[in-house]
């Protein structure tokens, strides 16, 4: 009777080391991570590692964009700065030609004066000290106080941009057009012409 009884206690005990290697084993299955070297990998351990590498990728593929995304950002904001210093340049110069122009417009008028002052000087009826004299001097400096300016010399070469030929004289020697004499000398005011000079040209003989 005691060796019968034994029997099962042995058995059981088997069947419970039994129960115990299996669930040893099923943890070790369930047990996430790398699979030991020499085991076959299972279909999840595949996609994990799958997923791992297109994060890794995705993430060097940003780094390695945004210098050159930055590099766009900065040449779009060196071609924009420099677009407004022109437009700006623009603008300051045209304010100016227009100020030029309407200030020529307004003293227009004013230059028969100025000849009439011109033909004085010549005459001598401009004598120094004088109260005519003292006028003369007045309008003339209020004129270059303003901008304007007066060119135009005997010698210089003729430039129908700027001199207005009252007659052309042969003259000998000369190689090209010549002012020979300035009639009324002309004026302007920076880059804007009031009058252009009324000049005697002298020119070469022909044959």
């Amino acid at each position: 009777m005691s060796q019968q009884n034994q029997e099962p206690n042995e058995s059981e005990e088997s069947v419970g080391g039994e129960v115990h290697e299996n669930a040893a084993a099923g943890s070790e299955k369930t047990h996430s991570g790398p699979a030991p070297q020499g085991e076959e990998l299972t279909v999840e351990d595949i996609l994990n590692s799958e997923q791992t590498d297109e994060a890794g990728a995705a993430d060097e593929k940003i780094i390695s964009s945004e210098p050159t995304e930055g590099a766009e950002y900065l040449e779009d904001l060196r071609r924009i700065t420099a677009e407004f210093a022109n437009y700006r340049k623009r603008i300051e110069d045209n304010r100016e030609i227009e100020r030029q122009r309407i200030t020529a417009s307004a003293i227009s008028s004013l230059v028969p004066v100025l000849d009439d002052l011109e033909r004085a000087d010549k005459h001598g009826d401009l004598v120094e000290g004088s109260a005519f004299s003292a006028i003369a001097q007045k309008i003339r400096s209020s004129m270059e106080r303003l901008g304007l300016s007066s060119f135009g010399t005997p010698g210089e070469d003729f430039d129908p941009n700027q001199h207005e030929a009252i007659t052309q004289v042969p003259t000998p020697g000369v190689e090209k057009a010549t002012v020979l004499e300035v009639v009324e000398p002309g004026y302007r005011i920076g880059d804007v012409e009031v009058r252009a000079a009324k000049v005697v040209v002298a020119v070469p003989i022909d044959g």
